[in-house]
């Protein structure tokens, strides 16, 4: 048993084998349906979100963890007196990293330290599996933290390329007007995490846009961190897929190349077809 106890929200979007392999346990965002609240990854699927959304025209709203829920997260390792480090998504964009400092405070516990991702998806899933080698390594919680936040955590670059619009309109993220309109011409925007926060870069239009979105990364994936590259998706078609991981592949950059799929926060706000690149820029020291 690692010592250091690694902890996740369940936006990391990692999936089930690299959580078993790395020893990872995740606490569930609430994905919101009408009146029910639902917990990210475990009770709801993205098929069902895109099912309730198309019918009521609605998008469902998320949610940080509720207290209750992380207080039972984190009892087990309390009682193991076991040092943790938990990596949540972006606190510009939830209050989950706040919700695990209140369970923290309510045993009174000192050893559960929170690391802000200033990410989302597999920009947070590459600082898990980081800082979860790091632990089974045997480095100190402390240690961990302080390698993530100064050394990592600034290199991470994520980014995904929407393919409708309708799903940021339904979200309040763009306008309607924009989002007909957007439809309408085929334009599918690429957005950027950047400080922690989503901002919109360029926009693309037509069948090669996936394949235009990755060549427009190309300079930096050449000079990535070639440990891991994370390519992610919200049901894309399998021949896109396929023709963005050959485009990796090609780079001769990264030892692992994961694909994942989006979970319910991303299928939320961005819907289906949407295709993300995520990666580290190369460790300049």
């Amino acid at each position: 048993m690692n010592n250091v106890k690694l902890l996740a929200d369940s936006t990391c979007d990692l999936p089930k084998d690299i959580l078993e392999a790395y020893d990872i346990s995740i606490i569930p965002l609430g994905i919101i349906m009408g009146d029910t609240v639902y917990h990210d990854g475990k009770d709801i699927t993205p098929e069902d979100i895109y099912a309730w959304s198309d019918k009521t025209k609605q998008t469902p709203k998320t949610s940080a963890p509720n207290p209750q829920d992380a207080i039972d997260f984190i009892k087990p390792y309390v009682e193991e007196k076991r040092p943790m480090v938990f990596l949540g998504i972006s606190v510009s964009m939830s209050a989950t990293c706040s919700v695990l400092q209140l369970a923290a405070e309510y045993y009174d516990y000192k050893e559960l330290y929170i690391i802000d991702s200033k990410n989302l998806s597999n920009g947070i899933g590459l600082l898990v599996m980081k800082a979860a080698t790091m632990a089974r390594d045997g480095e100190s919680a402390q240690n961990i933290v302080k390698y993530i936040e100064t050394s990592l955590r600034p290199r991470v670059r994520s980014s995904f390329l929407v393919d409708t619009l309708t799903y940021l309109a339904r979200g309040g993220r763009c306008t309607s007007a924009v989002a007909l309109l957007g439809n309408a011409l085929s334009l599918k925007p690429m957005i950027v995490v950047k400080d922690g926060a989503m901002e919109v870069g360029r926009k693309y239009r037509g069948r090669s846009c996936y394949m235009n979105y990755a060549a427009d990364l190309k300079e930096d994936l050449l000079h990535a961190d070639p440990e891991r590259v994370f390519l992610i998706t919200s049901g894309c078609a399998q021949k896109i897929i396929d023709e963005v991981y050959h485009f990796l592949e090609e780079l001769h950059v990264f030892r692992e190349i994961i694909i994942t799929r989006a979970g319910g926060v991303i299928t939320c706000h961005c819907g289906p077809g949407t295709l993300g690149i995520m990666f580290a820029e190369g460790d300049a020291s």
